[in-house]
């Protein structure tokens, strides 16, 4: 994704990488919808205000299809770009309709025992130590091993898969980069010709047989930007999920105990995590099909548009006290999952394993605490936001 060039808009001090809401505060401050440099691709525009990003969201005439922008030139025979985060509809409906259909509430309440499973199998290998990098060592790891059994990816591809995935999300280089782009989508390619000839219980496996009542199914390329969206994104942003609710609960005492006292407030914390420091700050590049007038501002037909989900979910017009970390607000109405047609498919896997994780977590570690100074975390300087490490201390095997 093109990164703002959020330096050349910052107020003196700011950093996008540690604190990226100074920024978004003072972009809002000034109105809902900006123009901004980036460093490499000329200019974006940037929807900073929650009913601005909300009507955004489900406005016809902003489209993820990359050939509604200007600079398009082709797709340079990407099949991975064929998934729904890059269509609209009518084909963003025929493929959502079409995973839907295997995608179901009963399928992923089904993985409830088996996330419950890994979430303790990686606690009894964290306890002993009496501390860690909860990145490391309990969020990036069960994430993993979920989506990759849905998948039916084997065990021993899922340590190349995290390599792969995080080098495309967060890359070192334009050339790792395309690398893992072409190694992953070489793999994903071979998995699914292997379904289609021994097909077993994953979801993968379900999305090759499935057909609807037309006789109608997903192609070959079709399945492979699916399975490459699905696979990145129920990833990478469920690891940031529970890396970034569980360094706001620790950095927040008050919020900690609350939820400690009453466990019953889990589902709400991570509606709260989901607005206060969601994984995910911005949609895909939308791209104006036509001139669009957005409070006062025209977006030129051909820009391309990125809403700030993050910024909008600070917005004081929506949320009182924004930059307060508070479990017990009604966080419903946060766009940590987008809105509209392009609502993330997959946050109620998000949500269970979320509060399966934590819950897990807080249970068998009564005293973790952050092991560092939290004015020292790093974070990652990209609008997928993520901790590149979580130290934290716990008492070694509490009984």
């Amino acid at each position: 994704m093109t990164m703002p060039a959020f330096d050349k808009v910052a107020p003196p001090g700011a950093d996008f990488a540690s604190d990226p809401y100074a920024i978004y505060t003072h972009l809002r401050e000034q109105g809902p919808v900006h123009r901004v440099p980036t460093y490499d691709a000329g200019d974006i525009w940037l929807i900073v205000g929650h009913a601005e990003a909300r009507a955004a969201l489900t406005d016809p005439r902003l489209r993820n299809d990359i050939r509604h922008s200007s600079s398009w030139q082709d797709d340079g025979g990407n099949a991975i770009g064929l998934n729904m985060l890059q269509t609209d509809p009518p084909h963003h409906t025929r493929l959502r309709r079409l995973v839907a259909r295997e995608f179901t509430a009963r399928r992923i309440e089904a993985l409830r025992p088996r996330i419950q499973r890994i979430a303790d199998e990686l606690l009894d290998a964290m306890l002993p130590l009496g501390g860690a990098d909860l990145v490391e060592a309990f969020a990036m790891p069960l994430p993993m091993a979920v989506i990759c059994e849905l998948l039916g990816v084997p065990a021993e591809d899922r340590e190349q898969f995290q390599r792969w995935s995080g080098e495309i999300v967060f890359p070192s280089s334009a050339e790792a980069a395309g690398a893992a782009v072409h190694g992953m989508t070489a793999y994903l390619a071979a998995l699914i010709e292997g379904k289609r000839t021994s097909s077993g219980e994953d979801l993968l496996s379900a999305l090759v047989r499935t057909m609807d009542e037309d006789g109608d199914s997903l192609s070959a390329d079709e399945m492979l930007g699916m399975a490459f969206l699905l696979l990145v994104a129920g990833h990478e942003t469920t690891v940031n999920l529970i890396a970034n609710g569980t360094c706001a609960l620790l950095r927040n005492p008050e919020q900690l105990a609350a939820l400690r006292s009453d466990p019953a407030l889990i589902d709400d914390a991570v509606e709260e995590m989901l607005r206060y420091d969601g994984p995910s700050h911005s949609t895909a590049h939308r791209f104006a099909a036509e001139d669009v007038e957005i409070a006062g501002s025209v977006i030129p037909a051909g820009d391309p548009v990125l809403v700030l989900l993050a910024a909008a979910n600070r917005d004081p017009e929506r949320f009182p006290e924004p930059d307060r970390f508070d479990i017990g607000r009604d966080a419903r109405g946060h766009l940590g999952f987008s809105h509209g047609v392009h609502h993330c498919l997959g946050a109620p896997l998000a949500r269970l394993e979320a509060t399966i994780a934590l819950r897990a977590l807080l249970e068998r570690c009564p005293d973790l605490a952050l092991d560092t100074d939290p004015g020292t975390l790093a974070w990652r300087p990209s609008l997928m936001r993520g901790l590149l490490r979580l130290p934290v201390r716990y008492e070694r095997n509490p009984q």
